[in-house]
Parts: structure tokens; C-alpha cells; sequence
């Protein structure tokens, strides 16, 4: 199979191009600087947006693209900051579609990533992919217009993946919430009581490559493991693999002294479950947070 990843070179794409390249897919990385990726092997191709605006036919016949692209959020939301987040995914999203239109063979899926910022926050109700989307923050309204211009691609199967916390030791946001453990300071933050949707990296990079091999999953897909938990419980989890305790909390007006409103991220949640993967018969690696947590810093 042939398979482009947008984002390639991202803590998430690093993986999934590693992962399919295991398998024996052939593999288009597609990024702003051809130069950042490190190109060791025979079925590996890295291009640029530009030589692919000149030149969509090196992508003819391609069989799944996954548009991983965009802006961090992860930093303090400043007037241009959000600019750049909300632009980024934009943009990503018309290049694909531009690509797409240019190839005379169109590939057979897309998997655009998304947010579960779709369905709001809240410490009481449940979600699934059939439950209403909801914008109340800035988040959400991103994903309103990031799913909109996803819809726009005109791919033949299109996936829109709502993606949770991913936690591994590469990258992403979780070394850094494991750093007042490593400092025996580790604590709740806030209340303690917000729901953390989370996923193993492990398990994102197969439930995508799931998606990709089965035909009847389309649209909204939650990218979250089956048991969320409460950030209490996320660090009581953490705190146990590594040997370490879990008493220091973490005011909430700290958070957003220090972080302003990026601080809802830590903050608030949602309890977000997979289903369509899960009737589908996708089977997690790391279904509870404590399995995740041994995996990623258990004491050996």
C-alpha cells in the first residue's frame, strides 16, 4: 500500500510512519522542509508542499493520505497564536483537496485529524461519536471550522479523527506531565475531577492504520482509549508506575496565571468513548490507564 502522511515528522507521524514502514507499506511524508527528516529507508519519500504544488503526479496513485498538520496548541493563546492554530489546519486541508483534484487515480481514504474539543467539557455526561457537537470555547471552534474545511477535501471515504491526550515518552504532552513525579511532586491538578480522555501512542498509530484497512469506518472516529479517567485518577496511575507519590495539587489559578487560557486543557474534559471502533472490533493494547502507565515509565 501506498500511504502519505502530512505531519510525518510529528510526534504522532514519526510513529505511524515507523509503523507502516514495519508492515511494508511505501510511504510519502509530505512537510514544509524536506531537509528535517532523516530519509534511511528504500520505501521512505519525503516532498515538500511546494514541489508537490508543482508536481501532485509523484503522488499518482496513492491509496490513503493522513493529514496529521497544523499548529501546536500547545502554547500560551495570544490574538496570533490562534491565528496561526485555526490557519494552519485550514490551509493543510486545501492543499490535500487541491492534491486531490490534481490526481487522475484519487486515493481511497483520507484520515484528517480533529479534536474531542468537539463535544464540549464536562465533569458529568458521556460522548461517543454520535453525540452533538458543541462549540463553547476556543477549542471547539476550532474544530468546527478544522471538520468543515475536512469535509471540503472530496475524498471517496473520508475519516475524521477526534483525537484525545496521547501519551508516550517522545514527545507530545505527556513528559512534561511526568516531570513533578520524576521531582516527587506530583499532584492533581486543579479539582482533580476533570475527565482526561486519553490514548497510548502505540494505539493511536494502529486504530489509524484500522481505519485505513476497513472500508465501513467513515466520518467522526474518537482516537481515545475505552476507559477515560479523571485527572486524579490519571495521576494516581502515573504516580504508581513510577514509584512515585502523588500528594502536591496544583491550584487552579496557578494554571491560568501561568498559562492563561491554554489552561483549559488542564482543566476541563470531556469522557469521551471509541465506539466506532470498538463495534467495529478494534482491540486496544492499553485499554486502562494503569496498563499505559507500566508501559510508558513502570519501574523495571
Amino acid at each position: 500500500m501506498r500511504i502519505a502522511v502530512a505531519g510525518g515528522s510529528g510526534f504522532i507521524g514519526h510513529a505511524l510512519v515507523q509503523h507502516f514502514l514495519g508492515r511494508g507499506d511505501e510511504v510519502w511524508i509530505i512537510t514544509r522542509s524536506t531537509g528535517r527528516v532523516e530519509q534511511q529507508h528504500p520505501k521512505l519519500h519525503v516532498i515538500s508542499w511546494e514541489d508537490l504544488s508543482s508536481k501532485p503526479e509523484r503522488l499518482e496513485g496513492i491509496h490513503a493520505i493522513i493529514n496529521l498538520s497544523g499548529e501546536s496548541i500547545n502554547q500560551r493563546w495570544t490574538a496570533d497564536a490562534k491565528d496561526r492554530i485555526i490557519k494552519s489546519r485550514l490551509v493543510a486541508a486545501e492543499r490535500i483537496s487541491k492534491l486531490i483534484r490534481s490526481l487522475q487515480r484519487k486515493p481511497d481514504v483520507v484520515i484528517n485529524a480533529s479534536g474531542i474539543s468537539a463535544y464540549g467539557n464536562s465533569e458529568t455526561a458521556t460522548f461517543d461519536e454520535d453525540s452533538p457537537e458543541i462549540v463553547s470555547d476556543f477549542l471547539s471552534s476550532v474544530v468546527e471550522k478544522w471538520e468543515a474545511a475536512a469535509d471540503s477535501i472530496g475524498a471517496k471515504r473520508l475519516v475524521k479523527l477526534r483525537v484525545g491526550i496521547v501519551i508516550g515518552t517522545d514527545g507530545g504532552a505527556f513528559p512534561k506531565m511526568a516531570l513533578p513525579y520524576r521531582m516527587f511532586a506530583g499532584g492533581k491538578i486543579g479539582s482533580g475531577k476533570q475527565w482526561l480522555s486519553w490514548i497510548h501512542v502505540d494505539d493511536i498509530v494502529r486504530l489509524i492504520a484500522f481505519c485505513i484497512d476497513h472500508d465501513e469506518i467513515k466520518g467522526a472516529v474518537n482516537a481515545s482509549a475505552p476507559e477515560p479517567v479523571t485527572n486524579d485518577d490519571f495521576g494516581r496511575a502515573l504516580g504508581k508506575a513510577m514509584g512515585r507519590p502523588h500528594w502536591m495539587p496544583v491550584p487552579g489559578a496557578m494554571l491560568k496565571l501561568i498559562f492563561g487560557e491554554l489552561a483549559v486543557l488542564l482543566l476541563e474534559g470531556q469522557r469521551v468513548i471509541p465506539k466506532r471502533t470498538l463495534d467495529a472490533g478494534f482491540q486496544f493494547r492499553f485499554p486502562t490507564i494503569q496498563s499505559a502507565m507500566n508501559d510508558l515509565v513502570g519501574t523495571k
